[in-house]
């Protein structure tokens, strides 16, 4: 037989680097997580009795691998191009965001598990949800209700839940009254905070198919809906202080929680004037001033309640 003169072209499998592990960092977005801390101090506020070190793993492990896991698959699976929560300007997906966001799960997962085996049934199911949410099967987020519901749900009560589980205490314990209303509180600060953190994407996400709460809503009635979650939430956590007797903390949250109202309102007014205000440096101004007062209050709550 006569040799063949063709060639045979192979295609270059593409390589790991780590510039490709740093921008798969980025799309982590760690310091993101930031923006989900006042729900562990919420649930921090509402409790005595637990180890100081066992808070600080809790912390650990939600906010830097179960929290960065889940943008991550985020990430992975939406292929952004345009602004996310964290991130003005995403580097392009490659294969070494899902190496990362296997390990953090791994991680996060194990040592769930090493502190208490509920705990980590907790937060793998947590990383299960989270999945779900963006996964190309399943894809929650196309539905506006569902995903909403999900999202504040998970977010909020359950991740108060699995706050406190993680401390060491028993799920029955968590799930007595009051207890269980200052989880339900937690979910109505999701429902109003959820919504906000969607509407600069509303292009994007109409490209997709992915029909979020916000684009339904709208901008005008997105900053509606959320200004009546939160005022529900606010009402209730308040009326759940004055029951207890916790005057203090009344005063301190909404002393501590004024700047958000200021900032809320002067940018609903700007937005409704000019629609272009709901974009994303705006929104992620709303993240940063909400979450960092919020936290505040909860932490000098924390402060009053142990050492006076």
């Amino acid at each position: 037989m006569q040799p063949s003169n063709q060639t045979t072209t192979r295609t270059a499998a593409p390589t790991v680097t780590s510039s490709g592990y740093k921008n798969a960092l980025t799309l982590m977005r760690i310091p993101f997580s930031v923006y989900l801390m006042p729900i562990f101090w919420f649930a921090l506020s509402t409790v005595t009795g637990y180890e100081l070190v066992m808070a600080v793993a809790v912390f650990l492990i939600l906010h830097v691998l179960v929290y960065p896991a889940s943008n991550g698959y985020n990430s992975y699976c939406d292929r952004d191009e345009g602004s996310i929560g964290g991130v003005e300007r995403p580097p392009k997906v490659t294969r070494e965001l899902l190496h990362l966001v296997i390990l953090f799960d791994v991680l996060a997962a194990g040592s769930a598990f090493w502190l208490s085996p509920l705990f980590g049934f907790i937060v793998v199911l947590y990383l299960l949800v989270s999945k779900a949410y963006s996964n190309e099967t399943t894809r929650l987020k196309k539905y506006p209700l569902l995903s909403t519901a999900v999202v504040t749900v998970f977010q909020g009560a359950f991740t108060y839940v699995m706050v406190q589980v993680g401390l060491g205490f028993e799920l029955a314990e968590v799930l007595q009254t009051p207890n269980s209303w200052y989880a339900v509180v937690s979910t109505l600060f999701l429902c109003g905070s959820y919504p906000l953190t969607q509407i600069y994407q509303h292009e994007e996400d109409a490209r997709r198919g992915d029909k979020t709460l916000s684009l339904l809503l709208g901008i005008k009635g997105t900053f509606a809906f959320a200004a009546v979650s939160l005022l529900v939430g606010t009402s209730l956590l308040l009326w759940l202080y004055l029951a207890a007797d916790q005057l203090e903390h009344i005063f301190i949250f909404l002393l501590c929680t004024g700047p958000i109202v200021y900032f809320f309102s002067t940018w609903v007014l700007r937005a409704y004037k000019d629609l272009g205000q709901a974009n994303f440096k705006n929104t992620m101004h709303m993240n940063k001033v909400s979450s960092v007062c919020i936290s505040l209050a909860f932490i000098f709550i924390i402060i009053v309640r142990n050492f006076f």
